[in-house]
């Protein structure tokens, strides 16, 4: 998962994973001289939250985040159940009994 959150302060970013829910908490504070007024304001400020429902076949105990230039990115592994894997099949007619005429 992918976020652009441009100004925000690094320290007010706060991520939490609970009951198949990825929830994305931020702060962007007013970054202009007190007393200035907007034209113009392209990046709401203040506080905000992302929720994100996640599948049953995710991992959320082993979730990560990084921010790097104003880019958050979390990566959430696949659960160890949901994985792919191959079942063996067993081969009938491998306990087949030869009876010979004597």
């Amino acid at each position: 998962m992918r976020l652009d959150l441009p100004g925000i302060d690094e320290e007010s970013l706060e991520v939490t994973a609970e009951n198949n829910t990825l929830t994305v908490r931020a702060r962007r504070d007013v970054d202009a001289p007190k007393g200035a007024e907007f034209v113009m304001r392209e990046r709401p400020v203040g506080t905000f939250n992302r929720q994100m429902v996640l599948g049953d076949g995710l991992d959320l105990e082993r979730v990560s985040a990084q921010y790097r230039d104003g880019v958050l990115t979390a990566s959430i592994p696949v659960a160890e159940h949901a994985r792919p894997r191959r079942i063996p099949i067993t081969r009938s007619g491998s306990d087949r009994k030869v009876i010979e005429a004597g």
